[in-house]
Parts: structure tokens; C-alpha cells; sequence
């Protein structure tokens, strides 16, 4: 008797079922649920969630009409001075494995991007400052490690990311483009990856208090097989199926309130009866 076909219904549903199964013990195996003490509050931060280093923080914020503010002239020169090298890469085709070119009209449209990326920080300094928030009663997550990422993503996509071009992709910020990865990694993506472990604990709290929040996170335009929009990691996607197996949670609705609509969890649970997305978004 000839061996069952690959394509044949009987193989994808136990190819199906074997994923399915590998997906279920990663998230049983994780310690992103921890045990969180009754005198934390259910507000998930770590100062690890804000991106700074070497001034690149001033990249992500746009030069005021009136001047240009916090951002130094010797900084916007040495940017610009990227900017151009890039550019000039571009010109004489020495990118050849620049595949994507959205990094290539970020590079023709703008050199910052509107995006504060240590708001997080500056959000519980508010509200420590107005006395809504003492720092030591709130919880800190652990970073999603590789396994816990791989319950959502390929290896494939997560193979991609130890590129600097597909992080400057990522975050839409061309000079990026130019950084050794190892400085990515530990700069940028484990910033993003301590926030995936933020919340996925912050759902856990949501069930055993009935409310919770996760400084950080929220990272809405990324997939399983694409990040963009400044999310490198699909966390809420992550959340949903830890819930599903971890709190028994059976059916789930996402109320997204940013400017841009949500497309990440939407690619991903496009199918899922069990998933509903509510995306209150900007028609700019």
C-alpha cells in the first residue's frame, strides 16, 4: 500500500493536530505566568520597555514646526549623514537583499518617525508624579523567550529579525538599516520581547482580578509571519492563545482604539469564529 499523500485530508489534519499539540505544550512550559503577589497592583511595567541608546530616541520624535527643540543640530546632521550613506546604497544597487520596499520609501519619505519610544517610562513617571501609582506595587513580566514567541510565530519569521534591514522595516526607521543586529537585539527587540511577556501576564491578572494593564504592548500591526507599524511581535495574538489554554477562555473581543487599524490579530484569527475585533481607527 502506497504512503499516504502529504496533500491528503488525513495527513494535513494530523499535521494539523501535531502543531497544534507542540503550540499547547510551549504554553503550558512557559514561565510568563507568574505568581503575582495580592500587594502588586495588576499594572504590568519594566523600565526595560523603553528604547534609548546612543540618542536614537530623538529619531522617533518629529522636529517641531517652530525649531527644533530636544533635537540637538548635531544630532539631525549626524541622522541625516545616515540618511544619505543609505540613499547612496540605494543608488548603486549594494542592497541587493533589500526585499522589501517599504524600507525603501521610508527612506524617501521622511527620516523620523512619529513615534515616542520611551512614552512608557514617561506614562508611570505621570503617574507616580499624581500620586495614582506607586512604582514598587507594580508587577514585572518576564521576557518572552523563543519558545514562547514560536507558539504564534515561525522560525522562518523569527530568523528574519536578526536582520537589521527587516528591523528598520519593522519600525519603519531607515537608518536602523545600518546598526550591527546584536545591537538591535539587545536595543529594540528585547525592549518589544519584555513587553510580549507583559502581556501575556497582564491577561492572566485581567481573569484573577478583574482588571489589568500592560504599560507597553499592544502591538497590533504585527502577524504571525509579518511585523510592521513599529511591532516586531505578535502579542496579542500570543495573549489569545495563552488564554485559550492556560484561563480556559473560550471566546474573545478585542476593542482596538488607536489611530491605525489593528491588521495583526485580524490576519491571524481571520478564520476563528471565537475571535472578534472591534477597530475604532482614524479615516485620515
Amino acid at each position: 500500500m502506497p504512503p499516504t499523500s502529504l496533500s491528503s485530508p488525513g495527513a494535513s489534519a494530523s499535521s494539523s493536530t501535531a502543531a497544534e499539540s507542540l503550540r499547547n505544550s510551549r504554553i503550558l512550559a512557559s514561565k510568563l505566568y507568574l505568581d503575582v503577589p495580592a500587594s502588586k497592583v495588576p499594572l504590568v511595567y519594566s523600565s526595560s520597555y523603553n528604547i534609548a541608546f546612543f540618542g536614537i530616541e530623538k529619531l522617533f520624535k518629529l522636529l517641531p514646526v517652530n525649531g527644533v527643540n530636544d533635537f540637538d543640530i548635531v544630532d539631525l546632521l549626524a541622522v541625516c549623514c545616515v540618511q544619505l550613506v543609505l540613499f547612496e546604497m540605494l543608488a548603486m544597487n549594494d542592497l541587493k537583499d533589500l526585499k522589501d520596499a517599504s524600507v525603501v520609501e521610508g527612506c524617501k519619505r521622511t527620516i523620523l518617525h512619529p513615534f515616542d519610544s520611551s512614552k512608557w517610562g514617561r506614562i508611570c513617571q505621570f503617574l507616580v508624579k499624581e500620586g495614582y501609582l506607586v512604582m514598587n506595587k507594580t508587577v514585572e513580566p518576564l521576557e518572552a523567550s523563543e519558545e514562547d514567541l514560536l507558539v504564534v510565530h515561525s522560525e522562518t519569521y523569527l530568523s528574519s529579525l536578526k536582520s537589521s534591514l527587516t528591523v528598520a522595516t519593522i519600525t519603519e526607521l531607515a537608518p536602523v538599516a545600518m546598526l550591527p543586529n546584536c545591537i538591535l537585539q539587545k536595543k529594540v527587540l528585547h525592549p518589544f520581547r519584555m513587553q510580549v511577556g507583559g502581556s501575556i501576564v497582564a491577561a492572566k491578572l485581567a481573569k484573577e482580578r478583574g482588571w489589568a494593564i500592560n504599560i507597553g504592548g499592544g502591538f497590533h500591526h504585527c502577524s504571525a509571519e509579518k511585523g510592521g507599524g513599529f511591532c516586531a511581535y505578535a502579542d496579542i495574538s500570543l495573549c489569545i492563545h495563552f488564554a485559550f489554554v492556560r484561563l480556559n477562555i473560550t471566546r474573545v473581543m478585542i476593542i482596538d482604539l488607536d489611530a491605525h487599524q489593528g491588521n495583526g490579530h485580524e490576519i491571524d484569527f481571520s478564520n476563528d469564529s471565537v475571535f472578534l475585533p472591534l477597530s475604532i481607527c482614524s479615516s485620515a
